[in-house]
């Protein structure tokens, strides 16, 4: 068992948006030093301190500083010692009453980095002290106001063992450094820039520097450093031309230069996240710095050049301009995202970087929205800020962005983000200042766009055509429709931008007339209400609608095209995008319909259109090898799960093995002639036709194992033992450990002699053995129980338990419920020590309710004892317990018809409980109070925990588990006396009658959600 950093905190009341007040006081500078010593290190600040002119009037002359885990060794104000009778000291942080309007702070502490392992704070990663403050970690090296509206100036001296720590860093720029008088040493910085304290960072260790120079458009000259441990230094050639054109890119693209001297990448093996943006000093998992032909694949050297994009972005969208607080977080996080996803497809190729953002977006950020911890892009509350790091406000968010840019174009967008930029400069704002700058550089009202901000789930949006051959049109309905998500029972419509055109006969694009207004061959049309009708005019033939190209909104779209015009689609669409999606559809289409029938227990056929398609695709000789990869790919098990209304993993596996083998076989000659026309002829290159060509050849190897009669183990053994790059060698080692026999033995055990010094190369090894068909939840219990293992590096975790949880779904799903009772355990353990990463692990359970009902009580059981376990992290008691207020997959039952539930009724004190009527949808007694200045809170057997009410919310209480509250008029638009019962309509005559005596004038209608 791990050994617990501390003892977990007990589950909290959540945070809420609509409750954020200004700081009562500012930070204007911060001087800190570090002392780092091999038992401890010593944290001194010393903080010039003013009052807030923005706080409100009432706010009390008390400063709050947020700590945690810290050992309080001395505390100043204005030059005088402060004793415990002086401050009020908690677990969570200390307060200091009556402050003047100005003062200067000195605060020491003492921590203990090497005993950090929740990785948040100043921790030890081997030998090497790095840290990570985003979102609160800060709190855990000193006192200090933790929020990100508290920004201020930095000054930094950090002090270690020359020997043991030649490397010192901070943010900034260095503008000291020396020796002591005990003969350590000590560097000093200074960063200009106002930050939060989410962005600072330090960095103290035996690091190897590989440095260059980057001059900006103005002349500039910045010096870029990259450290590494030793022995690494061989492995960042990649990373450093990705940061040269990452500002290069914003140069251009959206004229920000960088605004500091040095600009400095750390590399830290042990990191929960990707990477962090810290000003000047940005600190990276290895993952995405690393990368060189033999340790890293292509799809390695893409996610280096993306992350080390999007974190180096960050230095004007998330640090110059910051956020007000976290429930901004997709301000910084879905803007800087889809700045990443620009600069990538505009250094490759646009139509497979947009397929597969989309491709990550359904399977990870479409199964959020439809399960229990659905929420908007900027959610409203939250229990631990760390469980908001989430693919809806870091993917979803980058699709909102990328509407907003539809919507103004190019030219429109870049107007308002320089706005945005020169309005906010060194300030902490939110997601509305980002909106409001877009609208007035162009003129454009965007209120009804705010529902992508404030309504979680996936839109529908159903399209059906009609062409009228003797009037030359075509009509085009749109409807959309989004189904409730908890706390949101009802939607309003979106604004969903429709890029889209008609295709003709001929495989072209029409002219368009659209509501008398010619469009050239491309418009993108505005679905604003819950049904809308477009006519086209002057179409002289039948088209086939093309519609959401480039997936213009992130919805599920739904039409009436016929399998025959898909396939037209494939091969004629001038939208790359829509080519692929519509040979995907053909395929989900069939392989649905064959998940069906595994079910009914039919025998499986094979479409002779998706071979007819797939061979089509292979002999195209105008598509790009990356392009045709992907267009040869069928869908994947999440895609599958996501679109049946019960998932059956073993059905869905069988049936992707099925289709996959009979690819094999059908077309194996054009597989094997495409093996040996993609075989390498050159030293391995870094470049889009390269990968495309890798791409192909590993594809085709691939298809050649699903084929019983070819020699694929032969064609695997050779690449496995000849290549001279990972892509090709990882390809080959997959097909080698997916099979039984002495060549899957002999390559696992190759592979590790090869490369068990390389801890990334380690990380594939785990994974591929933990993803194989082969391995159960035993198997992975011993895969577990190898000396390379560690429960306590993140990367070995996810790569390991992660990855069969995420990506072996029939083990995992076995119907013995041993994998899920793995992972229930394992993160009962991990939780102890690092809540973070235990929490994330619990993802694959989360759409629990989609499943069939042996398995729905296998998760759930593992899931209650989760929640059941004394001093469980607030990370994953969040997590747990949305998860298992998963309504049943088919959602409550609903009351009879013409008959509404019964009501109970507040609108003033009431000094005792009441219980609220059973209705059909709430068949459990839901305890009500007692209730005092209007603040109740509602206990039922299903919810434990208080729901607590807003004092300044009366009104009615109504529904499952009291879900919704109505004030004022809103309960007459909501109610009318037809249908009711008698004891309903009871209950509302007299709540009428007293609003009516106190004649006071009603509030708007609002929703609040528990």
């Amino acid at each position: 068992m791990l050994r617990p950093n501390q003892p977990a905190p007990e589950p909290k009341q959540p945070k809420r948006l609509a409750d954020y007040t200004p700081p009562a006081y500012l930070i204007d500078e911060v001087d800190l030093n570090f002392d780092i010593r091999d038992d401890a290190t010593t944290v001194t600040s010393k903080l010039d301190i003013r009052r807030n002119p923005d706080a409100a009037p009432s706010e009390p002359t008390t400063l709050d500083l947020d700590g945690e885990d810290l050992e309080l060794v001395d505390i100043k104000l204005n030059g005088r010692k402060l004793t415990e009778q002086d401050y009020t000291r908690t677990d969570e942080g200390l307060s200091i009453p009556h402050m003047p309007e100005n003062a200067q702070l000195e605060i020491t502490t003492r921590i203990k980095p090497h005993e950090n392992l929740r990785l948040e704070g100043l921790y030890k990663s081997n030998d090497l002290f790095v840290t990570q403050m985003e979102a609160e970690g800060f709190r855990r090296v000193t006192y200090y106001p933790d929020r990100p509206d508290v920004m201020a100036k930095f000054t930094t001296r950090v002090e270690g063992d020359a020997e043991k720590l030649p490397v010192l860093l901070s943010n900034g720029d260095q503008i000291d450094a020396g020796v002591t008088a005990e003969g350590r040493h000590f560097t000093q910085w200074r960063d200009p820039h106002p930050k939060p304290a989410y962005l600072f960072a330090l960095v103290a260790g035996n690091l190897i520097k590989v440095e260059d120079k980057y001059t900006t458009g103005s002349g500039r000259e910045v010096n870029l450093a990259i450290f590494v441990e030793p022995g690494d230094e061989d492995k960042v050639a990649h990373a450093m031309d990705s940061l040269k054109r990452s500002m290069k890119w914003d140069e251009d693209v959206y004229g920000r230069e960088y605004d500091l001297d040095t600009f400095h990448i750390v590399a830290a093996n042990d990191f929960n996240a990707g990477a962090m943006e810290n000003k000047g000093l940005n600190i990276f998992n290895t993952k995405y710095v690393l990368a060189n032909p033999e340790t890293a694949t292509d799809a390695d050297f893409d996610g280096v050049e993306g992350v080390i994009a999007h974190e180096y972005f960050h230095n004007w969208t998330g640090n110059r301009v910051t956020v007000r607080d976290w429930f901004q977080l997709t301000l910084k996080e879905g803007l800087t995202v889809f700045r990443d996803q620009s600069f990538s497809a505009d250094m490759s190729s646009h139509a497979v970087k947009r397929i597969e953002d989309v491709q990550g977006l359904r399977a990870g950020q479409f199964a959020e929205d439809a399960g229990p911890t659905a929420h908007p892009i900027q959610p409203k509350e939250y229990i631990e800020i760390n469980n908001f790091y989430t693919s809806t406000v870091y993917d979803k968010g980058a699709e909102v962005i990328r509407m907003m840019h539809t919507l103004v174009g190019e030219e429109g967008f870049r107007k308002g983000t320089d706005l945005y930029f020169d309005r906010h400069d060194n300030s902490a704002v939110t997601t509305e200042e980002f909106i409001s700058a877009i609208e007035d550089a162009n003129g454009i009202d965007l209120t009804q766009f705010r529902n992508w901000y404030n309504q979680a789930g996936t839109p529908n949006v159903d399209a059906k055509g009609v062409y009228d051959a003797e009037k030359q049109t075509y009509t085009l309905t749109l409807k959309q429709n989004t189904a409730p998500t908890p706390g949101q029972p009802e939607k309003l419509p979106f604004h969903i931008p429709v890029r889209m055109g008609l295709v003709g006969a001929d495989g072209k694009d029409m002219d368009l007339t659209v509501d008398g207004k010619d469009a050239g061959t491309e418009t993108v049309l505005s679905l604003t209400e819950n049904e809308q009708t477009f006519v086209f005019t002057g179409v002289k033939e039948e088209p086939v609608p093309s519609l959401m190209r480039g997936f213009s909104a992130p919805v599920k779209l739904t039409t009436d095209l016929k399998a025959e015009q898909l396939q037209f689609l494939a091969a004629h669409d001038s939208d790359s995008f829509n080519r692929w999606e519509s040979a995907q559809t053909v395929n989900r289409q069939a392989m649905l319909a064959m998940i069906d029938d595994v079910k009914a227990g039919r025998e499986l056929t094979m479409p002779t259109m998706l071979i007819d398609q797939m061979r089509e695709t292979i002999s195209n000789p105008d598509l790009d090898n990356q392009y045709k990869a992907l267009m040869l790919r069928v869908p994947g098990y999440s895609e599958l799960a996501q679109a049946v209304d019960e998932v059956d993993p073993d059905a869905i596996q069988a049936v992707r093995k099925f289709v996959r083998t009979e690819l094999a076989d059908k077309l194996a000659p054009e597989w094997k002639q495409m093996f040996e026309g993609t075989k390498a002829t050159g030293a391995y290159e870094a470049t889009g036709p390269e990968m495309g060509r890798r791409a192909l050849h590993n594809l085709a190897l691939g298809y050649l194992a699903g084929n019983k009669r070819g020699k694929a183990p032969e064609h695997a053994s050779a690449q496995f033992r000849d290549a001279d790059n990972m892509t090709d060698r990882l390809a080959a080692f997959g097909v080698l450990s997916g099979i039984k026999g002495p060549e899957s033995k002999r390559a696992i055990q190759q592979f590790y002699d090869d490369f068990k010094d390389q801890p990334l190369v380690m990380d594939k090894w785990f994974a591929m053995q933990a993803t194989s068909p082969k391995t159960d939840a035993a198997a992975l219990k011993t895969l577990m129980a190898h000396p390379d293992f560690s429960l306590t590096n993140p990367n070995r975790l996810r790569s390991v338990v992660g990855s069969f949880a995420a990506a072996n779904p029939s083990n995992f799903h076995a119907k013995d419920g041993s994998g899920y009772k793995l992972l229930a355990d394992v993160v009962l353990d991990v939780q102890k020590v690092n809540p973070r990463t235990a929490a994330r692990l619990l993802s694959p359970m989360r759409q629990w309710r989609r499943f069939d009902d042996e398995r729905q009580k296998l998760m759930q059981a593992e899931m209650e004892r989760i929640a059941a376990t004394p001093g469980l992290s607030k990370d994953v008691y969040e997590v747990v317990t949305q998860t298992l207020k998963a309504p049943p997959r088919n959602g409550p039952s609903a009351p009879p018809k013409g008959v509404l539930p019964r009501l109970a009724l507040v609108d003033e004190d009431v000094p005792g409980a009441t219980v609220a009527h059973m209705t059909a949808q709430s068949p459990d007694p839901i305890i009500i109070g007692p209730i005092t200045n209007g603040r109740l809170s509602a206990i039922s057997e299903k919810r434990p925990d208080p729901i607590q009410i807003a004092p300044e919310t009366k009104g009615i209480l109504r529904g499952e588990g009291v879900r919704e509250q109505l004030t004022g008029e809103g309960v007459r638009d909501q109610l009318t006396d037809e249908g009711m019962d008698n004891g309903v309509k009871a209950d509302l005559d007299a709540f009428r009658k007293r609003r009516e005596a106190k004649a006071a004038p009603a509030p708007s209608p609002t929703r609040r959600t528990p």
